[in-house]
């Protein structure tokens, strides 16, 4: 394990195929899952990149001696601005932040995730700099798998994204725009609309499993839920105009969208709607 002393960054520095980023702040044994998930990949270009916002409970002391795991600990503003600063320190051709308390979903996902780049690489010819590969993530709560909408548009961004937790990110988008710590929020909610609307990413999509995603974190506090769609409400004002957004809302509202908000979140429920989301999005991909 390197310890950093807050200065620097990933410039010059040897390239990986993947920067794994966690960011904590007294996270106890929650950070050593999270990292353990990592280092037991069966792929092993990777670096983790683990950004300390000065922990006091002697979380990070206890992080495993590997050169792979690059530490620095530094003040931040936030999570989103936490990660901000890792992206600074990163080394990899693509850049993943993996919550503490979130786990990879098993030892071979780096694998498949990089064997899929490969195809993409000779399909395209070119490289993963202005894409992003998300997939799927499985929700602790109910112990469900959720699908992402494997063809994404204008709608789809309006209704939902792939969470971080699932996506893969090309350096390059991550460097011309960084995430806005001004969303307390939503603000990798904002970045995916930047990359789609303005950014001229390309998406591609990974039939499996990613993370093992905990859930219950900041975002999903009842007294942040107001916060939450007032954010929405502000970054769907950035990139869609007035009409679509209205086009948008009135949609969800004819599928009876809160409904759904119900059944997926309800452990009673979730299984049998995750199934049959999943069953459509397959659907719409064997229609392709």
């Amino acid at each position: 394990m390197s310890v950093g002393d807050g200065k620097g960054g990933g410039d010059g520095m040897k390239r990986v195929r993947f920067s794994v980023i966690v960011v904590c702040l007294d996270a106890g044994e929650r950070l050593l899952r999270t990292v353990e998930s990592v280092r037991e990949q069966s792929f092993s270009d990777y670096e983790i990149v683990v950004k300390d916002g000065l922990s006091s409970d002697g979380s990070v002391e206890r992080l495993p001696k590997d050169e792979r795991i690059r530490l620095f600990r530094e003040r931040d503003r936030g999570i989103y601005d936490a990660m901000n600063q890792a992206v600074g320190r990163a080394s990899g051709e693509l850049l993943y932040f993996l919550n503490c308390g979130d786990v990879f979903c098993g030892p071979e996902v780096l694998s498949q995730v990089n064997g899929r780049i490969i195809e993409f690489e000779r399909r395209t010819g070119s490289g993963p700099e202005n894409c992003i590969f998300y997939g799927d993530i499985r929700e602790r709560l109910t112990g469900e798998r959720v699908s992402s909408n494997p063809h994404m548009d204008a709608f789809a961004c309006y209704r939902n994204v792939p969470c971080h937790q699932a996506c893969f990110y090309g350096r390059e988008l991550m460097e011309r725009k960084k995430f806005d710590d001004e969303f307390l929020i939503r603000a990798d909610y904002e970045h995916f609309l930047w990359c789609f609307f303005k950014g001229g990413a390309r998406l591609s999509y990974l039939p499996f499993l990613i993370a093992d995603y905990e859930g219950g974190g900041f975002s999903e506090e009842k007294k942040n839920r107001k916060r939450s769609k007032e954010e929405h409400r502000m970054i769907t004002g950035i990139y869609m105009t007035k009409g679509e957004r209205m086009k948008y809302r009135l949609c969800l509202l004819a599928t009876l969208s809160p409904l759904r908000t119900f059944l997926a979140r309800n452990r009673a429920t979730a299984h049998l709607y995750n199934k049959l989301k999943a069953a459509l999005y397959k659907g719409r991909r064997a229609g392709k």
